[in-house]
């Protein structure tokens, strides 16, 4: 069965008759790694923010549908699309709150204490 991206990408190429190379052309990416991500069964990590950026761009759909599919594809689950106050969420909160679920206790622990250290610096003026 194939994985979110995959099926996206399928779609995408299905409807608007493209081709990988076509898709690649249109967001300055690769041909490779249009075939790698729509092709791959296990996307083991995120691809990078740029890679992402232009693959929405090539299958002309919205960046967070792209990094939904991806961060799905990865196995971590992306969380609702609006904060408390109705406004669009972070998609990189979404990603981290999910990422972090993966990680070891003692890991966890880390990534804590960096972020209350973050929280905890004055901000320069």
């Amino acid at each position: 069965m194939a994985n979110a991206l995959q099926q996206l990408i399928r779609e995408r190429l299905d409807l608007k008759g493209w081709s990988y190379g076509e898709v690649a052309r249109r967001g300055g990416i690769p041909r490779s790694t249009v075939h790698h991500l729509a092709t791959t069964d296990r996307v083991v990590r995120m691809p990078q923010s740029t890679t992402l950026e232009g693959l929405s761009k090539g299958l002309e759909l919205s960046l967070d549908t792209v990094r939904r599919a991806a961060a799905e594809a990865c196995g971590i689950h992306v969380y609702g699309t609006e904060d408390t106050a109705g406004r669009p969420a972070d998609p990189e909160v979404d990603l981290l709150i999910a990422s972090v679920q993966k990680l070891s206790a003692d890991d966890r622990r880390h990534v804590a204490a960096l972020v209350e250290s973050l929280l905890d610096r004055t901000p320069k003026q």
